[in-house]
């Protein structure tokens, strides 16, 4: 789905104003005429505009202090400035000044379309080099040739190259689901535009509406600047969306319809926005289990179970172990600097046979530790944690009187232990808790409920 750009117009010239903005109009645009800068100041305000086209010559304040006044506002908006034949020296000045382009009178309307699609898709990659620079997102790799690992991959590229735009990834913790979205997204159409990632389960509830669509400045307290959402940054991308089941049922409701449409409202804002996003979700938790206990929507859950990928777990890859364990002794030895370790035969079964509750992330989280512990040596046995060596097992045991116990009665009794040292840590605080396991106090609080704390 593409949007329709939304487009200020601020002349003095009544006539010009309306005649372009009949133009733009029949090319598809959303339109909106002012002759002042109070004006064209108080529209920026109150509505969301893509791209503002500006006179140089206004009465009361001129172009180039309006300029300024946006600018204050939101630096986001990309403004074209318009002078009147013989301004030129002037429209150079505003652009150093801020302005993304100027056009002089008389100008051609495919003139002036060809400088608006220029400035937009300028304007797209400036936010995108801007949101990679404040995260590190890796370039990724599937690893491993294991028949469920060829499987997946075939599965990525009929998929990357389909129009589906709204996928689930399934999979136990670790297992590498944002290394499935974003093989997806460099194998899809919009491998050029940008992948964003947010993780649903480490943002505060109260700012993950903020942090999806963004926020008007005083939208809130503490919102002293405007907020440009993952949803715009996105836009023409992928957005991925990591730990779907943790998003707040207050917000699952926006969060579909938006899944709908494209169109979203920034928190604070009088107009809505769209943008033509695919959109992966992922989540290793049984949604149909979390609707039937009312905590995730039934529409939301059958909107995104349209296209599912299941991610294989750890334990059942074989000799994939072995080649990401040789992947991962390179990578981290190079950030130590030094040589990677070995693995002599014995401790290469012991990893074969190990159940690998945390998938790739704990063989990972092994690897770094081994590297840093033993740097360039060959791993034996006795150089395993205990986990390695059953005792972690035996102290699980123990704590049922020495009865069997499922996985997942494990999982959940180190998971409730877990949680419980964390509460016991804050004295009993649910969101000093919830800062100390790294997650946001709403997921505390599903966690809390799901283990009977």
């Amino acid at each position: 789905m593409s949007k329709r750009i939304r487009i200020l117009i601020v002349d003095d010239e009544e006539s010009f104003v309306r005649s372009l903005s009949f133009a733009l109009r029949t090319e598809g645009m959303d339109v909106t005429g002012v002759h002042s800068g109070e004006d064209a100041f108080l529209e920026v305000r109150k509505e969301q505009f893509d791209i503002i086209l500006l006179d140089l010559r206004l009465p009361g304040a001129d172009g180039m202090e309006v300029l300024s006044s946006i600018h204050n506002l939101d630096v986001t908006i990309p403004v074209i400035m318009i002078s009147a034949h013989g301004d030129t020296r002037a429209a150079v000045q505003a652009v150093k000044s801020g302005a993304a382009d100027y056009l002089s009178k008389p100008f051609e309307l495919d003139e002036l379309i060809h400088t608006i699609n220029t400035v937009l898709d300028q304007s797209q990659v400036a936010l995108e080099l801007d949101y990679h620079r404040r995260r590190d997102v890796p370039t990724s790799g599937l690893i491993g040739d294991c028949s469920a690992m060829k499987e997946l991959r075939d599965t990525i590229d009929r998929v990357a190259q389909s129009s589906a735009s709204r996928i689930l990834l399934l999979g136990e913790s670790g297992t590498g689901k944002a290394l499935v979205a974003r093989a997806i997204h460099s194998e899809s159409p919009r491998r050029d535009r940008a992948f964003v990632e947010v993780n649903c389960a480490a943002l505060p509830e109260q700012l993950i509406e903020s942090e999806l669509f963004g926020a008007e400045k005083g939208a809130y307290t503490g919102a002293h600047q405007k907020r440009t959402g993952l949803v715009r940054l996105a836009d023409g991308g992928t957005l991925f969306l990591d730990e779907i089941g943790e998003l707040p049922l207050a917000l699952q409701a926006k969060f579909l319809h938006f899944l709908e449409n494209g169109d979203y409202r920034p928190v604070g804002a009088e107009r809505s926005s769209s943008a033509d996003v695919r959109v992966i979700t992922a989540t290793n938790r049984d949604l149909a289990e979390e609707v039937r206990l009312g905590n995730f929507r039934e529409d939301l859950f059958y909107r995104l179970n349209v296209i599912t990928i299941d991610i294989p777990a750890l334990r059942t890859r074989g000799e994939d172990i072995l080649a990401l364990v040789a992947h991962f002794a390179d990578r981290q030895a190079k950030a130590e600097g030094c040589l990677p370790i070995h693995f002599d035969p014995a401790t290469q079964d012991m990893l074969l046979t190990h159940e690998w509750r945390g998938n790739v992330r704990e063989l990972k989280n092994l690897i770094e530790r081994l590297t840093i512990l033993y740097p360039a040596k060959t791993i034996t046995p006795d150089l395993l944690p205990a986990e390695f060596h059953g005792q972690g097992d035996r102290d699980v045991a123990a704590s049922d009187d020495g009865q069997s116990i499922q996985l997942q009665d494990r999982l959940n009794h180190t998971e409730r232990h877990i949680v419980q040292g964390a509460l016991d840590e804050a004295d009993g605080h649910k969101g000093r808790a919830a800062e100390i396991l790294g997650i946001s106090r709403h997921a505390l609080k599903r966690r809390l409920q799901r283990l009977g704390l």
